[in-house]
């Protein structure tokens, strides 16, 4: 085939391409949505939104089901929440959500709660249909000493106006265990909380706990209770377990001191007896130097000689005594 034969054929071909191009960048499909919707949106602004890497599809539907549903926002807003990193789709369920509730929503508000990182559709939903959130036991200690361990299911609403800063279910759960532990540590008889377990409920719920976060408190129940340990007993037991191992310890002391004041004293004794043994070697010598000298007569030496054996015959008559009144 010569030129001019295909010259027809490359142009019908780039006209298709240059077609499949322009549909591809240019959103026809979705302008012609939003036409046949009622939403005046030009095909100039879908380029521009292309040109700002904007999904156009992002804003448009959401645009249409707004349009649909009643809900007055414009492209600029929708675009802009995108582009904040916000979810438009969520957004707008979310006004149209509140819209059909009654609620007083604006855009503003909606969107600052989504950039917040919160669900913004979730708290609309709560707000309309209450969230039951159940705690854990909780445990608390009555004055007579008995462990009462409670379960509570508290029923919360969405509050809107403090959905932005408002502290969440964590911090609710934690003030509603306070409450619990608060109201039965100051019960007389761990029996007075078993009777009249709604006590705990109207205690815990005229502290006003929701102060402060994203939920307004509706009401709190009792959903469990029970008896734990008597920790009163507990407590008692390890202070006496306690209080044995310090007296025997002083005990311990008191006899390690005793041991030592003994071995001192037989130091001491075997010390003297010591000096006396040798005190008694010098017996000998002074009274041969007392005879020597002339001091000491014959008589003399022959009385001490007499005196000594009556004190070893004394002695032992003594011991004899004291084993015959021993073995009687």
């Amino acid at each position: 085939m010569s030129l001019q034969e295909l010259m027809p054929i490359i142009i019908i071909g780039i006209i298709i391409i240059v077609i499949a191009v322009l549909f591809t960048f240019i959103p026809v499909m979705l302008w012609i949505s939003a036409l046949a919707a009622g939403v005046k949106v030009s095909i100039f602004t879908l380029v521009g939104m292309r040109l700002r890497r904007v999904i156009p599809s992002r804003v448009i539907n959401p645009m249409i089901k707004a349009h649909k549903a009643g809900v007055n926002v414009d492209t600029n807003q929708l675009e802009s929440h995108y582009l904040a990193g916000g979810n438009v789709d969520r957004v707008v369920n979310a006004l149209i959500a509140a819209q059909r509730a009654n609620i007083e929503l604006s855009f503003e508000r909606c969107a600052a709660i989504d950039l917040a990182g919160r669900d913004v559709l979730e708290a609309v939903q709560m707000s309309v249909n209450p969230k039951v959130i159940e705690t854990p036991f909780i445990a608390g200690v009555a004055i007579d000493g008995i462990e009462v361990k409670a379960k509570a299911r508290i029923t919360v609403r969405a509050n809107i106006d403090r959905l932005v800063g408002g502290a969440g279910e964590d911090t609710v759960i934690a003030r509603v265990g306070e409450g619990i532990v608060s109201t039965i540590g100051s019960s007389e008889n761990h029996n007075k909380v078993l009777e009249n377990p709604d006590r705990i409920s109207q205690n815990v719920l005229g502290k006003g706990l929701d102060a402060g976060t994203a939920f307004e408190i509706l009401s709190i129940d009792i959903a469990d209770i029970d008896i734990g340990k008597n920790i009163g007993a507990i407590l008692q037991t390890d202070q006496a377990e306690a209080d044995k191992n310090i007296a025997q310890a002083k005990a311990e002391e008191r006899r390690a001191m005793a041991i030592a004041q003994e071995q001192e004293m037989r130091a001491r004794v075997q010390e003297m007896q010591a000096k006396v043994v040798e005190s008694e070697a010098e017996v000998p010598q002074a009274l041969a130097e007392a005879l020597r000298s002339g001091k000491m007569g014959v008589m003399d030496y022959m009385n001490y000689q007499n005196i000594n054996a009556d004190t070893d015959m004394r002695q032992t008559l003594g011991d004899m005594s004291d084993q015959d009144n021993e073995e009687q």
